[in-house]
């Protein structure tokens, strides 16, 4: 069992959700997040005043999925975010000791499902 972390761009979301879809991948967390990276933000006027902006909006999803899908969904999750520039985001991959159902009890790659 694995836990993928991905921070894409917000305006990406929903061909992602798309391209997870067509692989037949449906459960996911979705949250919105702030970051930095290569990008290092941008400079903004407000009122007369220089503003750095270096915390720019991104979207983290989470999927907790069982190891024969990792392949499948990471795949996706490139196809629907890849734009080719700077900020596309990044996928991280985690190990899973344990999952537990609430409604049932069931517990490792049955409670993932």
């Amino acid at each position: 069992m694995k836990l993928i972390v991905a921070y894409i761009q917000p305006q990406k979301l929903n061909s992602v959700k798309q391209a997870l879809f067509a692989k037949d991948i449906f459960k996911m967390s979705v949250t919105n997040a702030l970051g930095c990276g290569q990008q290092k933000g941008f400079h903004e006027n407000y009122r007369g005043v220089d503003m750095e902006v270096n915390l720019l909006k991104k979207v983290r999803i989470e999927i907790a999925i069982n190891d024969d899908f990792v392949d499948q969904a990471v795949d996706a999750v490139i196809e629907g975010a890849r734009s080719g520039n700077i900020g596309d985001g990044k996928i991280l991959i985690l190990p899973i000791e344990e999952a537990i159902r609430i409604r049932t009890g069931e517990k490792g790659s049955e409670a993932i499902g």
